[in-house]
């Protein structure tokens, strides 16, 4: 009788987990950064304002970050697997409107809103396909759907516009009420970042994907099944991408062919500046909804101390540079303690 042992899966080589380690440790603070960062910031314009961090003031800050949290969750699964999702916006502007035809023909605002993550969730299978099955860099792919999608948006919705008077109040009405200064919005954002967190964290499939941006040939080399878990990630981003269509219309109330555009960049932003590596393998999706808070609260802060909104894009701009240095950095830094270890342990093993 002969007993076959399996080989143990490990997910990368020893001196990959030492790095990713040290990483996660170095990103988490760049989190606390980010907070400090956001704490500052609002506390300087509520000095300013005294109106600003008003019930009101507070419910809206979280309203405005609410759609570009739940896509920031979703891009940072994408990029944790050293990718990318730039049709995003785009998925989130022909989601949003096919709710809203739904919903203007009379249907139920829960089948809308299903049938949003739905439509967001096929156009990840395809982003996901071609990245995975068809090994096309993920940059040239998801760009070329951000013009395959967005050019489907234009000719589908043409001239045509969605206005909340074609929708039904409670719908509308539940994209801007909430519980005291938290909006439902807001809530079931929090409830999509916990369950997020929770899979990256707890599950082997949510690990495999720091495995997989850290080192994919390790990561393929202990057995994680890559193809599996880029198209996961891919799935996950386009669905979330279409619920947060289906929110923008709640929000709003307001849909035409321009809805999303442009909104990838700010995407990524996000992402990149709640220290999600762009490298991969490195970051969480609490650090992206950080990111995202910090970029919408800009947006709003410097409005309301009479700045002209070309600052709000320069400086979205220079935070998205300033992340990536640091990336940079840190990825420098953390090879050369991995250096100088493997340096000690040669000595003493010669010693």
């Amino acid at each position: 009788m002969t007993t076959t042992v399996e080989p143990m899966r490990q997910d990368t080589a020893p001196g990959s987990v030492a790095a990713r380690r040290l990483m996660d440790r170095l990103f988490k603070a760049r989190e606390l950064a980010v907070i400090a960062v956001l704490v500052v910031i609002l506390g300087a314009t509520q000095l300013s304002n005294g109106e600003f961090l008003s019930q009101q003031g507070v419910k809206d800050l979280l309203l405005n970050a609410t759609i570009l949290v739940l896509v920031a969750i979703g891009q940072a699964m994408v990029v944790i697997t050293r990718n990318v999702d730039l049709s995003v916006g785009s998925v989130l502007g022909v989601s949003a409107f096919a709710a809203g035809l739904y919903l203007q023909d009379g249907g139920n605002a829960l089948v809308a809103v299903l049938l949003a993550v739905v439509i967001g969730a096929l156009f990840g299978v395809v982003n996901g396909a071609l990245v995975s099955l068809g090994k096309v860099p993920a940059l040239v792919v998801t760009l070329g759907t951000l013009y395959i999608v967005r050019g489907i948006d234009s000719i589908w919705v043409g001239s045509r516009q969605i206005t909340a008077s074609d929708l039904p109040g409670g719908f509308v009405d539940f994209g801007h009420d909430g519980v005291l200064v938290m909006p439902y919005l807001a809530l079931l954002a929090v409830a999509v970042l916990l369950v997020a967190a929770y899979y990256l964290r707890s599950y082997r499939s949510g690990r495999d994907m720091y495995a997989l941006g850290s080192n994919p040939e390790a990561a393929r080399l202990a057995g994680v099944p890559v193809r599996a878990r880029i198209m996961t990630a891919y799935v996950v981003c386009g669905a979330l991408a279409g619920l947060a269509g289906a929110l923008y219309l709640a929000r709003f109330g307001n849909v035409d062919s321009n809805t999303g555009s442009g909104y990838e960049l700010m995407v990524v932003s996000a992402v990149v500046v709640g220290g999600v590596a762009f490298t991969g393998g490195s970051g969480t999706v609490h650090g992206a909804a950080l990111g995202a808070v910090l970029l919408t609260s800009v947006n709003g802060v410097l409005p309301a101390l009479g700045v002209s909104s070309v600052w709000v894009t320069a400086i979205n701009g220079f935070l998205l540079l300033l992340a990536i240095a640091v990336d940079r950095l840190l990825a420098l830094r953390v090879a050369g303690t991995l250096r100088k270890k493997a340096a000690r342990t040669r000595s003493a093993r010669h010693a």
